[in-house]
């Protein structure tokens, strides 16, 4: 195994940082030999006639550190290079490079826990991936909305309804002022309200009605299903589509490559199974949106300040920062209402998505009310529906 001390040719790994806690008896120096090992060439601990220097020299993972640097140490930093040559960077994407960079070390008893932190990428990686199509000028430009945040809505109750329901609701979201509309995660293509009922149903009245708006249609799904229904909605008109991770991480790469006219939205509901700081093993949420901006997602539910869900605010501020940088619109949601609009606003500026379920269609007016009240937060046009709201869910300061 190669150790270097920071020496090496960036242009030729991707270099992986990982928080490493080791079982008794080991240290991070074998922990880290174990990691570049097993998740390259060859088993952790046994050699074979089969891996020759040549092989090494071109696969195997590199210790981005001096050779005594990591003795001793039970717990720390470990930064590994995980060669490029090992990937084919057109198809291979995301789920190959994730099933390297967090895979066989889990089995491996030297490791009592094991995070990826951080990922850094030569510029001949990147350039294998496509940035947001839209992004957060697309969003601008679409909405007409400048220097101020978006509102957004969720479709609520998650599940139920019929298509034309459902167009009931849109129909008074619009009217609300709403200026992208999501499907929640849990609708997908259920029996009684399937995407080739309701998608042209919506996807007409929004082009005769506001063809300004952003709507998101859920496609969770298996991957080749996924991309025929993007494909479907595309054909009917559709402007967005809505998918929650658990559809796969490289699902966002295959529904970006298709280049279609849909604003791709990055849906988290259950990252926290990976992404929960608490957990031995797991990846930064951090590096998830890193990943989302690389493939080109052009919104992801960022997290939320003040609801239901409240991040720590120093590190959702790095999330806006890092999202902010690859063009990626932040939503911000999970409790979020018209008195929370404005505290947001002033801590993390207004390249964001305010998006709302409960506290639009749970208003005591009514959605349409509910629409309004965001809207009048939003716009700093404080009517009857926002002091209703107000009365409600009370008012955060800035």
């Amino acid at each position: 195994m190669r150790f270097f001390n920071n020496e090496i040719d960036t242009s030729k790994y991707v270099i992986a940082t990982y928080f490493i806690s080791c079982a008794k008896g080991a240290d991070l120096r074998k922990a880290a030999w174990e990691l570049a090992i097993g998740q390259s060439v060859g088993n952790p601990n046994v050699r074979n006639q089969w891996e020759t220097d040549e092989i090494f020299e071109r696969s195997s993972c590199v210790i981005v550190h001096g050779e005594d640097e990591l003795k001793n140490k039970g717990i720390g930093l470990v930064k590994i290079g995980f060669p490029m040559v090992n990937t084919d960077w057109r198809e291979d994407g995301i789920s190959h490079l994730l099933c390297q960079l967090m895979g066989g070390q889990m089995d491996i008893s030297s490791f009592d826990g094991c995070r990826l932190k951080a990922l850094s990428f030569p510029d001949s990686v990147k350039d294998k991936f496509l940035a947001p199509k839209y992004g957060i000028d697309g969003f601008r430009l679409l909405t007409k909305k400048f220097k101020k945040p978006l509102s957004g809505a969720i479709v609520k109750p998650k599940i139920g309804m019929s298509p034309d329901v459902l167009l009931k609701m849109v129909a008074e979201l619009i009217e609300g002022g709403c200026d992208f509309i999501k499907e929640d995660e849990i609708m997908s293509n259920p029996n009684f309200c399937t995407l080739k009922d309701r998608v042209p149903l919506i996807s007409k009245f929004l082009q005769q009605n506001a063809p300004n708006v952003v709507y998101c249609y859920c496609i969770n799904s298996d991957p080749p299903y996924a991309l025929d229904r993007a494909k479907y909605i595309t054909s009917e008109g559709g402007n967005g589509i809505h998918i929650n991770f658990w559809s796969g991480m490289g699902v966002y790469n295959s529904l970006r490559k298709l280049d279609l006219p849909l604003f791709l939205h990055f849906q988290k509901s259950g990252d926290k199974v990976i992404t929960d700081k608490r957990h031995k093993f797991g990846i930064d949420w951090s590096v998830i949106c890193q990943l989302a901006g690389l493939m080109g997602v052009d919104s992801i539910h960022a997290g939320m300040w003040g609801g239901y869900l409240s991040d720590d605010e120093l590190e959702l501020r790095k999330t806006f920062k890092l999202l902010h940088e690859f063009n990626v619109m932040p939503a911000l949601s999970c409790g979020m209402h018209p008195g929370l609009v404005e505290a947001n606003r002033t801590k993390f500026g207004n390249d964001f998505i305010a998006n709302v379920g409960g506290a639009i269609h749970g208003h005591p007016m009514g959605t349409l009310a509910g629409a309004r009240a965001m809207r009048q937060s939003i716009d700093k046009s404080y009517g009857d529906e926002y002091r209703a709201a107000i009365s409600i869910w009370g008012l955060t300061e800035p």
